[in-house]
């Protein structure tokens, strides 16, 4: 995100570098839900414009799932990346390829005093059935981008920051961003 938000006239602060360590628990029913509950959550305690994001994996062919439940897909939370990968593709294994797909990414912004602010990000694409590329993590690895011939793991950091759902969502966050916050002056 800080990559994606350099150049604005702001000062980026993460959670660590104000020194918090507050949790807000993801319990929404949409990725605007659980985007918007941390930002709020977040803008209240440090009382500072904060922007939050959820984002999901969803696929076609299963009805849009994992979808929300991206991370928790097996039902167990504890389960690493490449065993949510293997789950998703035994899934799959039986269903006609092509497994279409995107990634969605919702961007909240909360300031104190204003209404809060969604915007939404998506990358199109497609589940293959063989992992490739080691910058990334999730579904990264079997989710290739459309027109790219690329994983979005084989994509380089430039060319994310041009093709990703949250990069997408973020280029959308920038004017409006900045008016909010002069809208708070």
């Amino acid at each position: 995100m800080s990559s994606l938000l350099s150049g604005l006239p702001i000062e980026l602060v993460t959670p660590a570098e104000l020194n918090q360590d507050y949790q807000v628990e993801e319990i929404g029913n949409s990725y605007l839900e659980n985007a918007a509950g941390k930002a709020r959550a977040w803008a209240q305690k440090c009382g500072v414009a904060t922007l939050a994001d959820d984002s999901g994996l969803e696929v076609d062919v299963l009805d849009g799932a994992p979808g929300l439940y991206s991370h928790r897909f097996t039902g167990d939370p504890h389960t690493s990346d490449a065993e949510r990968r293997h789950y998703l593709i035994k899934r799959l294994q039986d269903i006609p390829r092509p497994w279409l797909a995107h990634f969605t990414c919702v961007v909240a912004i909360a300031i104190p005093g204003q209404e809060l602010v969604s915007v939404t990000g998506n990358c199109y694409g497609e589940i293959i059935p063989e992992e490739r590329g080691s910058n990334g993590f999730g579904y990264d690895p079997i989710f290739l981008v459309a027109d790219t011939g690329k994983t979005m793991a084989e994509l380089s950091m430039q060319e994310k920051n041009q093709l990703s759902h949250r990069a997408q969502a973020l280029r959308t966050a920038r004017p409006i961003l900045i008016d909010l916050l002069l809208k708070g002056k």
